[in-house]
C-alpha cells in the first residue's frame, strides 16, 4: 500500500508544471522575499542568516521578509519569537508564495514551494564551497546523467522542480563563477559572498538558535565547566556511502582515552543526509557530544579549536576563524571512486594535517595543537575563493538582487 502511495505521490508531480505555468500569472511584490531551506524541513544555511539580517533591518531596507516551512512546529517557533513565517499549505502560506517577488533557498525552490514559484526571482544560495564534484558536473548524480532513456523518463518528475537556467545560483567569489555556471547550467551566478559566513566573521547577524541548537550548546556549556580548559574539537564528516567505513577504522573506547589525556571534547555533527545517526549517537559520552543532524553546524564552529573533516565545503568557511583543520580521509580512494570526483587537486586545497587512520588522527590532533604551521596556506586559500571587499555578504546580496529587480 505504501509502495503505491509513493508512486502515485511521485508521478503526481507533474501536476506541478500546470500548476506553476498558471502562477505565473499572479502579479508579485518586489519587496517580499520568501525564504526555505533543504526541501522545507530544516531553518539552516544561507536562507537562514540573510532571514535573520533582513528580520533586523526590515524598515531600513524596505524588504518584508517571510520563512516558508513545510514543518508546522518550525513556524510556531519562530512565530512566537516574532519572526514572520508560515505552513507553506496554509491559506497564508499559499497567498505568499503566489505574491513573493524572490524565492530564496539552498537546494531547490521547492524548498518553499516550487508549483506556485511562477515568475518569482529565484535565487538557490546553494550549501557550500565545492571541492568535490556538484549537480551537472557530478557524474555519479544518476538523475542529472541517466544511462538510457527508460532511467531518463523515470527521473523527469523528480526533475521538474531542480535548477533552470533562469534561476541564479549565488557563490563566494569571481574565480568560482565559472564552476557554478557549468554546475547548474545557468549564466546568472551571483558572487556576493554566503550569509552564513557573515555569522561567522562578525556579530552583524543576530542569530536565533533553535530549540535543539539551545539544548546542544547548554549541554556543551556544562561539558566545558567540569573540565578544566578543555580544547573543543568539532567533528564534521561529509555524506557518502562509506561512511559507516569509520567504525572499522576508529575504536571508541581509545577515542575516549585520547579525549581524557588531551582534556579535549569532541562535537560530532553528521551530514543532514547520514543514514547513521543513531549509530554515532551511541558514542556519546562525558567527552563526546553528538549533534542532532538538522542543527545548523555554523552555530557550533565559532565554539570549536579545531576542525576534523574530509571532503566537506564546511572546512572552506572555518578558513575565516584560521584555526586548525585536520583531514581525516581514512575512505580517500574509495570516495573518488564510488561517490564524487573533486574539482581541485585534494593536497593543494586541504591546508592541514591528513590522517588516515586513528593513529594518524591522533598525531594529527595533537601536532596541530601544539603548532599551528598551517596559518599561512589558510589564508591563502581564503583569499583565492572568498571576494572581500569591507561589505557583509548579505549587504552585497541584498544590492545585487535590488539590482536585478529594478532592471
Amino acid at each position: 500500500m505504501k509502495s503505491v502511495k509513493n508512486i502515485i505521490s511521485y508521478w503526481g508531480q507533474l501536476l506541478y508544471l500546470p500548476v506553476n505555468f498558471m502562477s505565473k500569472l499572479s502579479p508579485r511584490d518586489s519587496k517580499l522575499w520568501l525564504f526555505g531551506s533543504t526541501f522545507g524541513r530544516r531553518f539552516a544555511d544561507n536562507p537562514r542568516y540573510l532571514y535573520n539580517y533582513i528580520c533586523q533591518n526590515s524598515k531600513e531596507l524596505g524588504i518584508y521578509p517571510m520563512w516558508i516551512s513545510h514543518d508546522k512546529e518550525l513556524v510556531k517557533f519562530l512565530d512566537s519569537r516574532g519572526f514572520p513565517a508560515c505552513y507553506y499549505r496554509s491559506l497564508k502560506g499559499i497567498f505568499y508564495a503566489l505574491r513573493g517577488g524572490v524565492y530564496f533557498y539552498d537546494n531547490y525552490s521547492k524548498d518553499i514551494n516550487y508549483p506556485l514559484s511562477g515568475s518569482a526571482l529565484k535565487v538557490n544560495m546553494w550549501h557550500g564551497i565545492p571541492l568535490k564534484k556538484i549537480q551537472h558536473d557530478n557524474i555519479h548524480d544518476s538523475f542529472r546523467h541517466p544511462k538510457n532513456i527508460i532511467e531518463k523518463i523515470n527521473n523527469y518528475p523528480r526533475n521538474i522542480s531542480d535548477e533552470k537556467p533562469e534561476d541564479y545560483v549565488l557563490t563566494t567569489s569571481k574565480s568560482l563563477a565559472s564552476t557554478f555556471a557549468s554546475a547548474f547550467k545557468t549564466e546568472h551566478v551571483l558572487t556576493s559572498g554566503y550569509p552564513r559566513v557573515d555569522s561567522i566573521k562578525s556579530n552583524a547577524i543576530r542569530c536565533l538558535l533553535t530549540p535543539s541548537e539551545k539544548a546542544v550548546k547548554n549541554r556543551l556549556k556544562e561539558m566545558k565547566t567540569s573540565f578544566d580548559n578543555p580544547k573543543i574539537l568539532i567533528y564534521a564528516p561529509t555524506f557518502r556511502a562509506s561512511e559507516e567505513d569509520f567504525f572499522e577504522v576508529v575504536d571508541i573506547d581509545k577515542l575516549n582515552d585520547f579525549l581524557e589525556k588531551g582534556n579535549m571534547i569532541l562535537v560530532l555533527k553528521l551530514h543532514m543526509k547520514s543514514k547513521l545517526y543513531e549509530a554515532f549517537s551511541s558514542m556519546s559520552s562525558e567527552r563526546i557530544l553528538v549533534v542532532p543532524p538538522d542543527d545548523d553546524i555554523s552555530r557550533f564552529l565559532v565554539d570549536s579549536d579545531l576542525l576534523i573533516t574530509d571532503y566537506s565545503s564546511v572546512y572552506f568557511d572555518y578558513l575565516w576563524l584560521n584555526k586548525p583543520i585536520v583531514f581525516f580521509d581514512y575512505d580517500l580512494d574509495k570516495y573518488l571512486s564510488d561517490s564524487r570526483e573533486m574539482y581541485y587537486d585534494y593536497d593543494e586545497v586541504t591546508p592541514g594535517y591528513k590522517a588516515k587512520d586513528m593513529e594518524e588522527l591522533f598525531e594529527a590532533i595533537e601536532g596541530s595543537l601544539e603548532l599551528d604551521i598551517y596559518k599561512k596556506e589558510r589564508r591563502a586559500l581564503r583569499d583565492k575563493v572568498f571576494d572581500d571587499n569591507g561589505e557583509t555578504a548579505c549587504e552585497r546580496l541584498i544590492e545585487e538582487v535590488k539590482s536585478i529587480m529594478s532592471s
